[in-house]
């Protein structure tokens, strides 16, 4: 049964309508997926003598037990993002002599052989292989902590698969999981309580006693049966109709009307992001992505390299824009035919675009502001990047979604989701990111500091000031493309 479940979603593969024009896409991803084989292959065989040099008080075994926990808290996390659950369609199948179990056996069964199931044993089997080599520890005990190793990444594949299926549609049920996290990490940075700690002993124990490698399995086993309760009791058709029938709300907006001619663009455009659960997750990420900074701000290391705080700057104060903008107009494909061959003034569509994203990036900036906590020096970076985003990038992704082609299911998860990207979504992220950061280089390293945070906030100015000469011509791509962009929506294959 699972060779014909294998047989059937091969064809599916190669026979959909999006196969040729995602082709370019699979190869590339494909290219993604060798390099980071290599760095995490290249990273396993040499973590034990990294290690040995960096601590050589301690046993790289000892280190990499007391960090694992948080590694599979960060894997959990990348999991959340980016991992595409593996599918079938049911429908044609519940009406064929076909036992749900097998379905629901093989889609998780099928998970295992995921690429994010790969990449760990890259790491941590050369690691297991060199630290027995040197340690001279039993073969059975480092046996059983690769194996237990393993259990624990599998377990976190089953685990994602139930946040998937509880939360991906609905972020903020997440919120008080996040706190527990927040409440440990709390503990842990101020040493109150190490979860880090506790974990590493019971990874010890393993290596002692290796028979409690049974335990991660079990746990393994504990989870694969939950997930199987859960999608057996999903596997009927009205399961998928349940979720429509919800509570209409309605938000229409009124206080827009302020606004003018293009109040009517920022409220279908609002109640798009309100009504819909692709651009509504983006406001979620964009407020995940404040914390950012956290990453940066903190580190010696980058504060003589003040060009990745511009980057920084940058990706915060201008995330929903890059998130939002970069699939303009794809948001309305639906509906775009409709609009064009109304007597819609598509300037003041395009303007009421820019206002929408500009309003998020001074939202952001503001909510920024108290990383002004780790020097003026940051706060003065990210409101230059703000001006920049505004003045610069802000034209540039509208100018780049003349070159729009594909329509945008708006009710899927924005999760490792890849419809609506083509061509003009790589190509925009060259003069969004590299070029502010290239020139602030240049001017930081030759001439001075205040000279790069100067000519920056002069380019965002400038943008600003010609902005209505700059959108007139954005909206002459628009007009020339207009029927080439109707076409590309109204095909239906990602």
């Amino acid at each position: 049964m699972f060779k014909y479940f294998i047989s059937l979603q091969w064809k599916a593969f190669y026979r959909s309508a999006s196969f040729g024009k995602s082709l370019g896409l699979k190869i590339f991803m494909a290219f993604i997926a060798i390099y980071f084989s290599l760095v995490f292959l290249i990273l396993g065989i040499g973590l034990h003598p990294l290690l040995k040099e960096a601590f050589p008080a301690e046993e790289p075994l000892q280190i990499v037990n007391r960090f694992l926990l948080v590694y599979l808290v960060l894997e959990l996390v990348m999991r959340f993002m980016l991992q595409t659950l593996p599918v079938m369609t049911v429908k044609p199948m519940l009406s064929l002599p076909i036992p749900k179990g097998k379905v629901v056996n093989y889609v998780l069964l099928r998970s295992l052989f995921s690429f994010f199931n790969f990449l760990p044993l890259l790491l941590f089997v050369p690691f297991a292989v060199f630290t027995w080599y040197e340690t001279r520890l039993p073969l059975l005990s480092m046996t059983a902590w690769t194996v237990a190793v393993v259990g624990l990444i599998l377990c976190v594949n089953y685990i994602n698969f139930l946040l998937k299926k509880k939360f991906a549609d609905d972020l903020k049920a997440l919120l008080p999981y996040l706190i527990i996290v927040l409440i440990f990490y709390g503990l842990e940075r101020f040493r109150v309580f190490s979860i880090t700690e506790v974990f590493a002993t019971g990874l010890n124990y393993v290596i002692e006693m290796p028979f409690l490698t049974l335990l991660p399995l079990l746990l393994v086993f504990a989870l694969f049966k939950w997930n199987q309760k859960v999608l057996k009791s999903r596997f009927y058709l009205d399961e998928s109709l349940k979720g429509k029938v919800i509570e209409a709300r309605s938000q229409d907006f009124e206080w827009l009307r302020r606004f003018g001619s293009i109040a009517p663009f920022l409220q279908l455009d609002l109640k798009l992001i309100w009504r819909n659960k692709r651009p509504k997750t983006l406001i979620f990420i964009s407020l995940l992505i404040m914390g950012y900074g956290m990453i940066f701000y903190p580190q010696e290391n980058y504060q003589n390299m003040q060009f990745v705080f511009v980057f920084v700057g940058i990706f915060m104060t201008g995330i929903f824009m890059i998130n939002f903008g970069q699939f303009i107009p794809a948001w309305d494909s639906s509906y775009y035919s409709m609009m064009m061959a109304q007597n819609i003034p598509l300037k003041q569509y395009l303007t009421a675009k820019a206002a929408l994203i500009t309003f998020s990036i001074v939202l952001l900036t503001i909510l920024t502001t108290p990383y002004v906590y780790f020097g003026y020096n940051i706060l003065l970076i990210n409101i230059v990047c703000a001006l920049y985003n505004i003045g610069i990038n802000v034209p540039v992704l509208l100018f780049a979604g003349s070159y729009n082609r594909k329509r945008i299911d708006l009710e899927k998860s924005p999760f490792m989701n890849y419809q609506g990207t083509g061509a003009a979504q790589w190509l925009v992220g060259l003069p969004l990111l590299i070029v502010p950061i290239l020139v602030f280089w240049l001017l930081d390293k030759f001439v001075s500091f205040e000279a790069a945070i100067i000519v920056l906030a002069s380019l965002g100015l400038l943008g600003i000031i010609f902005k209505k000469a700059i959108m007139e011509q954005v909206t002459q791509s628009y007009r020339k493309n207009k029927y080439a962009m109707i076409n590309g929506f109204k095909q239906t294959g990602e």
